[in-house]
């Protein structure tokens, strides 16, 4: 349900969500962004949290850790979202 407004898609689609792991009342998200000079930055992670705390319910800690290793590269997107914008398969 997170899209990146730059592009257009969700970010699952685009491959920036590295991974999310539930333990106990607590999730977190390890995420990046198709390049570090994102303006966008704040507003993508806002709505992670949110997309999250919609799911979860109340009392679910949300944790966000933006990082950049690995470095984004098309190669993470799922195939629909490169024939979308036009990667090469």
């Amino acid at each position: 349900e997170v899209v990146d407004p730059e592009l257009g898609m969700n970010i699952i689609d685009l491959g920036l969500v590295y991974s999310l792991e539930v333990s106990g009342d607590a999730i977190d998200v390890t995420y990046t962004l198709t390049s570090p000079g994102c303006p966008l930055a704040g507003q993508i992670q806002q709505d992670i949290e949110d997309a999250l705390r919609a799911a979860a319910g109340s009392g679910v800690e949300v944790r966000c850790q933006l990082v950049w290793n690995p470095p984004w590269t098309a190669e993470f997107m799922s195939e629909e979202a490169r024939l979308e914008l036009g990667y090469p398969i």
